[in-house]
Order: C-alpha cells, then sequence, then structure tokens
C-alpha cells in the first residue's frame, strides 16, 4: 500500500498545484474574528439554558445540541492557532485561551509544538507522530475502542488540572509525567511529549495555572451556592460529545495506512489523508475546514476560510486532478467504511 502512495506521490503535480492556490494563503482576521465569537456566544448561551431549563425538556434537549456544535467548533480553532506564523494574531490567541481553552481545559500549549510534529516529513505517521496510529493496518476493533473512550476523557482533563496539576508543582517526579504524558492532544496513548523547548510557545506554566484556576474557581462558585450541580453534569456531557465527534472525525481525517516505520513526503502524506467536502452539514462534524484535511496536509499553512476555493479550484484546473481527488471521500460514512475495509484486509494479508 505505502509503494502505491510513493508511486502515486511521483506523479503528483504538486509545483502546479501550489502555483494555483498562492494567492490564497493570507489570513483574513475579520473571518476568523467573527466566527469564533459567534461559535462561543452562541454555544455558551445555548449552554445555559441547558444548565437552567428542565432535564430532558425538549428545550433542555435542543440547547444541548446547539451548545456541542458550536462550541465543537469554537474549540477547533485551536488547530488554526499553531498554525499561525509566529508573531501573528496574538490577540486571537489570548482571547481563544481566556475565552474557551481555560473553560474547556485545553489550553493552546496542548497542541503547539506537538501538532506542527504531525506535518514534519521526518515525524508524520511515524511512531514518533502523537496524532497518527495505524488504524488503517490494524484490527477495526481497535477503532471501536479509541471511539468509545471519549467516554472517559472530560474526567481525566479534569482530574488531570484540578487535582493532579498542583500536585505536579510540589512533587518534581509527578510534573514530569504531566508534562510528557498529559500534556498533549493526540491520540496515542503511549505518546511521550519530548522536553520542553521554543516550539511548544511562552508561557505555558502560566496556561495550566489558568486552566487549575478556572476549574476550581467553578468548584468555589458551587461550593457558595451561585452554580448549580447541574452546570458540570452539563460540562461533562458537552465535552464527552465534542470527544466523540472529534474522535469520529479523527479516524476519517486519514486512511492512516502507515504501521510507523516509513517516512512521508508532502504528497504522500496528502494521498494518506482525506477529503471530505460534503456540504454544509459535514462542517457540524468537521469544522473550521476540516473536512478538507487531506488539502490542508498539501497546504498546512492555508486559513481554513481558504481550503474549500483551494479544493474547488485544484479539482476543476488540474490537468491530472484524479491523483488530486483520489483522497476525496463522498461521505463520513464512506471514509469510515473504507478505513474499517483496509483494517480488515490488513489482518488477512
Amino acid at each position: 500500500m505505502l509503494a502505491e502512495l510513493k508511486s502515486r506521490a511521483e506523479k503528483f503535480p504538486l509545483k502546479e498545484s501550489r502555483a494555483m492556490v498562492k494567492d490564497l494563503m493570507k489570513a483574513n482576521q475579520a473571518i476568523y474574528w467573527f466566527d469564533f465569537l459567534f461559535s462561543l456566544i452562541l454555544g455558551a448561551s445555548a449552554f445555559a439554558v441547558t444548565v437552567i431549563s428542565e432535564t430532558f425538556s425538549p428545550l433542555g434537549i435542543v440547547s444541548y445540541f446547539v451548545a456541542t456544535f458550536a462550541l465543537y467548533r469554537a474549540v477547533i480553532f485551536i488547530h488554526e492557532i499553531v498554525h499561525f506564523k509566529k508573531g501573528t494574531m496574538s490577540a486571537f490567541k489570548l482571547v481563544w485561551n481566556v475565552a474557551c481553552g481555560f473553560l474547556v481545559m485545553v489550553p493552546v500549549f496542548m497542541y503547539q509544538g506537538v501538532h506542527l510534529d504531525h506535518h514534519k516529513r521526518d515525524i508524520y505517521g511515524t511512531r514518533l507522530d502523537g496524532e497518527y496510529l495505524p488504524f488503517g493496518a490494524q484490527n477495526p476493533w481497535k477503532n471501536v475502542w479509541y471511539v468509545i473512550s471519549s467516554v472517559f476523557l472530560p474526567a481525566l482533563i479534569a482530574l488531570r488540572y484540578i487535582i493532579l496539576t498542583p500536585l505536579g508543582w510540589l512533587v518534581p517526579p509527578l510534573g514530569r509525567f504531566l508534562w510528557q504524558r498529559a500534556s498533549s492532544l493526540t491520540i496515542d496513548m503511549n505518546y511521550i511529549r519530548p522536553p520542553y523547548g521554543e516550539r511548544d510557545g511562552k508561557y505555558w506554566r502560566l496556561q495550566e495555572v489558568c486552566a487549575f484556576f478556572y476549574g476550581w474557581t467553578a468548584i468555589a462558585l458551587w461550593f457558595y451556592g451561585v452554580l448549580p450541580t447541574k452546570f458540570f453534569g452539563v460540562w461533562y456531557m458537552v465535552m464527552f460529545l465534542v470527544l466523540f465527534m472529534n474522535s469520529i472525525r479523527t479516524l476519517s481525517a486519514h486512511a492512516y495506512r502507515n504501521p510507523g516505520e516509513e517516512k512521508m513526503s508532502v504528497v504522500e502524506q496528502f494521498h494518506d489523508s482525506v477529503d471530505v467536502p460534503g456540504n454544509f452539514l459535514t462542517a457540524l462534524w468537521a469544522p473550521v475546514g476540516l473536512r478538507f484535511h487531506a488539502t490542508h496536509h498539501l497546504f498546512p499553512n492555508m486559513p481554513y476560510h481558504s481550503l474549500g476555493t483551494a479544493y474547488k479550484r485544484l479539482k476543476d484546473n488540474l490537468p491530472n486532478s484524479h491523483l488530486y481527488l483520489e483522497a476525496t471521500r463522498p461521505t463520513l460514512f464512506y471514509a469510515m467504511k473504507r478505513l474499517w475495509r483496509d483494517a480488515s484486509r490488513s489482518q488477512k494479508s
């Protein structure tokens, strides 16, 4: 399978592709601000309605799903933030952390550096890539377990920041363990984060403190009767569904054919990744441009609002567009079905 990828990669018109989209690389800050703030305000408002409405009432159920999808979109902006050119859109990054990241206990530093490794030729798809597992080359039932595990993740996130973080400050070995094994948004549970460096961004410790402070502030507000107990139940259920949807999106983001030994070029990464252009509903489970994940791997620094235009332009104008469209799947169901088929076949061969 990997030999086929390399063969197709040699024929792919990468130079022509880059020339066609070079005018799409500049981010429109107004789009970023409006999209993020609208998603955040809508999500927070729906969250509040869910908390104060009668449990399992029609209003409560509708507001729960609105809160989940809107906050999911707001949270996913972390993916864009780590791709910002150094020194740009610093205010956006700060506001995202303060208004969103600390509230969901996923500060930017948990993705900074780690995700950029996922795009490096020497790391993508190898055992050093925390965002890659051979889902397409292992027992398919392991993929099911990966999705199911999202049930426990909100509890682990809360435990990490509310309880273990202050203990890590007092006990250095625990602090090192938290940095290595509990400070990265990855899918590989065996991933060990390298020692802190410039690539991880500034002020990671301050971000950790803020997430800890937000968590204990919520507990204090509950203790003094300001927040109802239901607030924490709704927070958990929203976070669970966000992580559940993101796990399904993650499975559909790549073909995951690399067992971990091969290094892959940019074009090979592209053909090992997946575009699901779909329609406006696709943006609910793959928000902020992530339905064009393969195209993103071709142009990692392209702003999310340009990916759809780039996809259409390349599809319509590349002389051998079939090489480009090989990374496209028509639907999420098809992408998941193909991943299951590839994984099943790999077990029989």
